[in-house]
């Protein structure tokens, strides 16, 4: 018999279930393909077409409330999660699929017994290479002036000489020093770059120059060329980065954001792009996904758009199953899981 019946509940390619299963002989992996949906390129991603008969939906949950873990979260919906924990009191362990699944484990409600019973678990870190090297690209493209480039070429125009900046030998300011942060440290500093990091404790990354708190951060960015933004989405962190940091810097600045939309003032990014502050912002995320049609960062000069699919690299269902594999290892050797969802912030 095994030692941890494991029931995935959203969409993921057969061959990372085999995988799954392969990696951690111990595990009793339930895929109900037929009632998760079509898969998709992202991992866990619900088709909103599907629909499942009253009859499945029935079967689902009963296979979901008979599990000792979750490989995602049941419909990646709050709702359904708080659902799931109330019935079936024998869940030990939830795996959230995306980077910030703590905002799902704060969306279900749960009463403090359950989030003490249940460990939550997040994909952090998976993402981290890719979200790094779409940091660079960002930064590279405001010392480089990609918006300015864009216009002229949409013009016709072959632009007169200019200085453009250099990455070397700039100051870039990450803000949050997590998997993603730590990861754009390493590359910016290989370019030549002096990192400064934000962080709320005192750490010690390879790659990062000085570290300071996060009451710093308008008189840290007021000495740097590009501000990398790095953090999850949190009551803390919302519009972290505001009109009082935008006034502190220097004119022309270059904005990237790979954490999530909500750490950046969006109204505040506007008026910084208007009055010349920041040059360039470059944005995979934004604090209403999918970004209106009205808003202002479509058309201002300088402002590059990504869908929030700067992480969606090729191995990322293969990275998201590893990292399950080696914590159900963990589970059942009696050892501390990896990225535990912090269940007072919840990040």
């Amino acid at each position: 018999m095994a030692d941890l019946r494991i029931v995935i509940t959203n969409p993921l390619p057969a061959v990372e279930v085999e995988l799954l299963a392969r990696l951690e002989p111990r595990l009793e992996v339930v895929h109900p393909a037929d009632l998760l949906g079509p898969v998709d390129i992202l991992v866990g991603h619900n088709d909103p077409g599907f629909r499942r008969t009253p009859q499945q939906q029935t079967e689902y949950e009963r296979l979901v409330d008979s599990a000792d873990a979750l490989f995602g979260v049941p419909e990646q919906s709050g709702r359904a999660l708080a659902r799931t924990v109330a019935a079936n009191p024998g869940l030990r362990w939830v795996h959230t699929i995306p980077a910030g699944g703590g905002q799902q484990v704060q969306a279900a409600r749960l009463a403090p017994a359950d989030l003490e019973r249940i460990v939550f678990t997040t994909s952090a870190g998976v993402h981290a290479e890719a979200l790094a090297e779409f940091a660079v690209f960002g930064v590279l493209a405001g010392a480089q002036h990609l918006g300015r480039l864009r216009d002229e070429q949409s013009r016709h125009v072959w632009g007169d000489y200019r200085v453009v900046g250099s990455v070397r030998s700039s100051t870039v300011l990450v803000v949050g020093l997590g998997s993603i942060g730590r990861a754009v440290a390493v590359k910016l500093t290989a370019l030549g770059a002096r990192v400064v990091g934000i962080h709320r404790r005192d750490v010690k990354v390879p790659g990062v120059a000085d570290v300071r708190p996060v009451e710093q951060l308008a008189a840290a960015a007021a000495g740097a060329d590009a501000i990398v933004m790095a953090l999850p989405g949190t009551a803390q962190t919302e519009r972290m980065l505001g009109a009082e940091v935008f006034a502190a810097v220097r004119p022309g600045i270059t904005v990237v954001n790979v954490g999530r939309g909500t750490t950046i003032d969006e109204p505040a990014l506007i008026e910084a792009l208007r009055a010349g502050q920041v040059g360039t912002a470059v944005l995979d995320v934004a604090a209403v996904e999918p970004l209106p049609a009205d808003s202002p960062l479509w058309d201002l000069p300088g402002v590059l758009i990504s869908p929030h699919t700067a992480a969606v690299a090729g191995n990322e269902a293969r990275g998201v199953t590893e990292l399950v594999a080696e914590n159900a290892r963990r589970l059942l050797d009696g050892e501390p899981l990896r990225n535990v969802v912090d269940t007072v912030e919840f990040y």
